[in-house]
């Protein structure tokens, strides 16, 4: 006899717990992510945070010394990969809710 496998949980159930953000090592964090964000609402910012940042490094790599682009440019594929990551995320589980 087959067990059957439940369903995972439904991502509009998972829900943030409170995570401070962590900055200075010398001092209390200042930001902390809010408990009870959906997961869904959590991903889209996250996914908005690094559009951002990939923003940022483009332009830390036009203002860089030659020694330091490398740095810059590796930053960059890390941001995109996450980035594609999460994007693949949100459609898939956009085209999950669609009808059809």
């Amino acid at each position: 006899m087959k067990k059957p496998v439940p369903d995972p949980p439904s991502l509009h159930l998972i829900e943030t717990i409170e995570t401070d953000v962590p900055s200075c090592p010398e001092h209390p964090p200042l930001f902390s992510v809010r408990a009870g964000v959906s997961a869904e609402d959590a991903l889209v910012h996250a996914s908005f945070y690094l559009k951002c940042a990939r923003t940022t490094v483009i332009e830390a790599v036009r203002h860089t010394n030659k020694e330091g682009r490398g740095l810059a440019w590796s930053t960059q594929h890390s941001v995109e990969m996450a980035m594609a990551l999460l994007d693949a995320l949100l459609d898939g589980l956009e085209e999950r809710q669609m009808p059809g």
